[in-house]
């Protein structure tokens, strides 16, 4: 049995019809005759989305109960028994309900397709994982369903569902996405024309990059070596001259004239390492090259136009621009250069651009140097002169001793001195071309030869005159040791030009990593390109019996899991290692290797270390909160704890008969005090807590209405009018966090309104969430001091207006934060300061987070950091000045400000300002 096939319709903005083409094309599927089944579709009660549904079998749902909600969830094992070809799975994303069987509604994709049933699904471009911080910025929203890239990538197809956002807004204006009391909201917050744009730019690129994949993949597995233009991609050609900002710049601005242009640079070093390539100049053009938007890439070659030519085909390329040679004139007669090489080779496919610039035909730097490593036809041209050439040359000279061999009739020829010469000058020429072994094949033929033609008695072995014998000789000897000494300085030249080129890769490796320009996986694509490798992973693992893991990877298909598996093996110490695939390197390269290895650790401990200082800091901070903290509040401690003690004392004073009036008072006071200190002692334990990162908000669905209501006990009675409609949908939120933050922020508000004014706690629904605004009337904050009210211990004018050490708002944000939610200050219109709290909406797709246990416990039921004594949890305990009389949850009703005093559903006992611990029995 073989996987299902996945179909992902990817959509760039919520309501742009992604259900909508999944179900036309089930539609167009039965019709063909495939057995297709909806197994979940969420339709939000769109009418045209509605009908499309009839005709199309559905699956019954699942329904799961969950804190007091029924959910529906797609029911994977009725799917799995009715086992259709096709099956319809809407919102990749989803989070399924606690009592599942998976977490994520992806996971019941793979389960599908696993089992051989072909799924069709659909996910919005937001709710891909790697650009959820992308879209946070954009938006101003956190998706917190998410899908992992690598599930949408593996799909068999992607179709992007694309919608103009002017159209969109007209289909949210005309009421066909969400309710007409919605609309006007969206349209001025999510669905603006900027938030729409950006959205649907980034998946046109997301999609676009993926297209490209396929397309790179397609043509790696067809061995297609043709370039196909589907968009430019301009690679520049560096030769780590000042020229080459130049061409770089000129890249740019071809790139610019296309859409979606690809500008890459690359520098070739040749395998002699002599050339005039500066270090501090290839960094310049790197930086460059990367602040236009294009990207750098260091390989080796002996053959530079060859090199560059593959390295295009390689990446697809449309267009090559290089410099203008800085030959002179005269050096073309060595061969065309590497411009005019590459403009010859490229074919019909490859544009190739030669840019002017002033280095332009004034000459190299450094003279070029011969190669080395001889080539097949230097090799070739070294034997035919060291074996054909003295056979040439005897033809020569004898025709010219006989009068003959060119008609000349000269008579006498060169003598036998000047012959010795000639001959020693082809072995020369060979050892020049071919290296040794054709030199000495020379030097033979020639000393044979001179033997038999020139030394007389001519056409034998035999030498008459011991001189012919004692030049003979020495002239094999010079012979043998001129190409001696020419091959060692061969040998010598390769290895000098070897280390310079490994020497010019370690220095531009070194200082890009202690620049910390280089990141793991850049470095990993960087020794990939290096050694012409098809993949590099870097293992690690924490000790000798553990399996190994990839840190990073570069390159295409799986990383070895283990370094036996690679075809190279680099160790860094025990517990990492360097694997490369695709071929066997040679000895010599495994030091350059060594190199990367090294580095490649020195970057992975950096990360650690980054890490750990981050750490650090946050105990820094933590440590220099609580400092303030302590010298911040020890006046405002020990107020309260006066007049308690005054009270105290007086009352037990033996010397003074008290009426009732004043035992009261002096009860009051210390009532009072207490409260003061209650509430000092919960904002300190609350911003404690905060910075030290201890905060683990249980979420739950909950209606605002039995929430809000109960945080303005603390306020005196008439000074705040509540309007929460009924209609609001639920939030996900921890009750207990939802209540201080209210309360903190109803508290400011009335602290600071004017006399006889009320502040104003409303609520509204906004697409996906639901905001809770407390306005107030008062002096207002100016635009630059609306975040700096937000910081601990601070109080905007250092003038406050009764208690308090400035922790409240500072506390309400660090809430509202773990709630995932956001709290900002806004000018109320006429006058005054608006505090905008934003929660998520829930629906009935919505769950609690992770952190809900599977008995579905309540966040405020479960003691956590910072739990006192009596076990109860900080956060739990009552509002800021919240009273002992106004602290009730079980009272029959509960005040909703001066201006409203309509009945309270009455919660449980854990719904109140804290622990049942520390509730009363009732008023007092």
């Amino acid at each position: 049995m073989g996987r299902g096939k996945l179909r992902i319709y990817l959509g760039a903005a919520p309501g742009v019809g992604k259900t909508y083409a999944m179900l036309s094309e089930a539609h167009r599927r039965v019709e063909r005759g495939t057995d297709c089944v909806v197994a979940h579709v969420e339709h939000h009660s769109r009418p045209r989305t509605e009908a499309l549904l009839a005709g199309l079998e559905q699956v019954p749902g699942r329904s799961v109960e969950h804190r007091g909600a029924t959910l529906r969830e797609m029911d994977v094992d009725a799917v799995l028994a009715r086992r259709p070809a096709v099956a319809l799975v809407d919102e990749l994303a989803h989070t399924n309900a606690p009592g599942s069987r998976n977490t994520k509604r992806w996971q019941d994709v793979q389960d599908l397709l696993a089992a051989g049933i072909d799924v069709v699904s659909t996910v919005n471009i937001q709710h891909l994982e790697s650009l959820g911080d992308v879209v946070e910025a954009i938006t101003g929203v956190r998706q917190e369903e998410t899908v992992p890239d690598e599930i949408v990538r593996r799909a068999d197809q992607i179709e992007l569902v694309d919608m103009s956002p002017e159209a969109l807004r007209r289909r949210m204006a005309h009421g066909n996405i969400y309710a007409p009391d919605k609309v006007d909201a969206a349209l001025a917050d999510y669905f603006r024309p900027g938030n729409l744009t950006a959205l649907r730019e980034l998946a046109l690129l997301w999609t676009a990059d993926r297209v490209d994949e396929y397309l790179q993949q397609y043509r790696r597995d067809h061995s297609v070596s043709a370039i196909w233009g589907s968009r430019e991609r301009i690679v520049v050609g560096l030769t780590g001259g000042c020229e080459g900002r130049t061409l770089i710049r000129r890249a740019a601005r071809l790139a610019e004239k296309g859409a979606g242009g690809e500008v890459l640079a690359v520098y070739v070093a040749r395998g002699d390492g002599l050339t005039s390539a500066s270090p501090k100049e290839l960094a310049l053009q790197r930086t460059l090259v990367e602040d236009l938007g294009g990207t750098f890439h260091h390989v080796i070659g002996d053959d530079i136009p060859a090199a560059l030519l593959e390295f295009a085909r390689a990446h697809n390329a449309t267009q090559i621009v290089l410099g203008a040679s800085r030959r002179k004139s005269w050096q073309y007669v060595f061969g065309p250069g590497v411009s005019g090489t590459v403009a010859r080779d490229c074919g019909p496919d490859l544009d190739v651009h030669i840019v002017t610039h002033d280095a332009a035909g004034r000459g190299r730097g450094l003279p070029a140097a011969r190669r080395a490593r001889l080539s097949r036809a230097r090799s070739a041209w070294g034997w035919g002169v060291g074996v054909i050439g003295p056979c040439l040359l005897t033809w020569i000279v004898a025709g010219l001793e006989a009068g003959a061999g060119l008609g000349i009739g000269l008579g006498a020829g060169p003598g036998l001195a000047n012959d010795m010469l000639l001959f020693l000058t082809l072995t020369v020429a060979a050892a020049l071309l071919g290296g040794l072994f054709p030199a000495l094949a020379s030097a033979t033929a020639g000393s044979l030869l001179l033997n038999w033609y020139f030394t007389p008695p001519t056409r034998t072995w035999t030498v008459a005159d011991p001189e012919n014998i004692v030049a003979i000789a020495v002239f094999f000897a010079v012979a043998a040791s001129v190409a001696s000494v020419v091959d060692v300085a061969a040998r010598r030249t390769h290895q000098a030009s070897r280390l310079r080129a490994e020497s010019e890769i370690l220095s531009f490796l070194a200082g890009s990593v202690l620049r910390g320009d280089t990141t793991l996986d850049g470095l990993l694509q960087g020794v990939r390109e290096t050694f012409a490798m098809e993949s590099v992973a870097l293992l690690e693992r924490s000790d000798d019996r553990a399996p190994w893991t990839c840190a990073a990877h570069a390159g295409p298909g799986r990383p070895p899991t283990r370094p036996e598996d690679a075809d190279v093996d680099m160790p860094v110490g025990d517990h990492l290692a360097l694997a490369l695939t695709g071929r066997v390197l040679p000895a010599e390269d495994r030091r350059v290797l060594g190199a990367f290895a090294a580095q490649a650790a020195v970057v992975r401990d950096r990360q650690r270390l980054v890490g750990e200082a981050e750490e650090a800091r946050r105990l820094a901070e933590g440590n220099k909160i609580r400092t303030a903290l302590l010298a911040a509040v020890s006046h405002d401690l020990r107020t309260p704890l006066a007049a308690i003690k005054a009270a105290v004392s007086s009352l037990r004073s033996d010397d003074v008969e008290w009426s009732d009036e004043d035992r009261a008072d002096l009860l009051e006071g210390i009532e009072d005090g207490a409260d003061r200190l209650d509430h000092l002692v919960g904002n300190l334990l609350d911003m404690s807590r905060l910075q030290t990162g201890t905060v683990t908000p249980l979420l739950r669905v909950t209606d605002l209405d039995e929430v809000v209501p109960m945080a303005l006990g603390g306020v005196p009675e008439g000074s705040v009018d509540l309007d929460i409609p009924e209609s609001l949908p639920m939030v996900t939120v921890d009750r207990g966090l939802l209540e201080r933050t209210v309360a903190n922020l109803v508290e400011n508000a009335v602290k600071y309104a004017p006399d006889g004014s009320r502040v104003l706690v409303t609520a509204s629904a906004h697409a996906d969430r639901v905001e809770v605004r407390v306005i107030d009337r008062g002096p207002g904050v100016p635009d630059e001091a609306k975040e700096r009210i937000f910081a601990p211990f601070q109080r905007y004018g250092d003038a406050p207006r009764g208690s308090g050490v400035g922790l409240g708002l500072a506390v309400a944000r660090g809430f509202a934060e773990a709630m995932h939610g956001t709290l900002t200050a806004e000018d109320t219109p006429g006058g005054g300061l608006t505090m905008v709290l934003t929660l998520r909406a829930a629906d009935a797709r919505t769950t609690a987070g992770p952190a809900v246990d599977a008995a579905g416990a309540d966040a405020r039921t479960a003691p956590g950091p910072g739990v006192d004594a009596a076990g109860v949890d900080a956060r739990t305990t009552a509002g800021p000045g919240v009273d002992a009389a106004a602290a009730d949850a079980r009272a029959p009703e509960a005040r909703r400000g001066g201006a409203v005093t309509a009945p309270v559903p009455v919660a449980d006992a854990r719904t109140a300002h804290g622990s049942p611990l520390l509730q009363k029995a009732g008023p007092s």
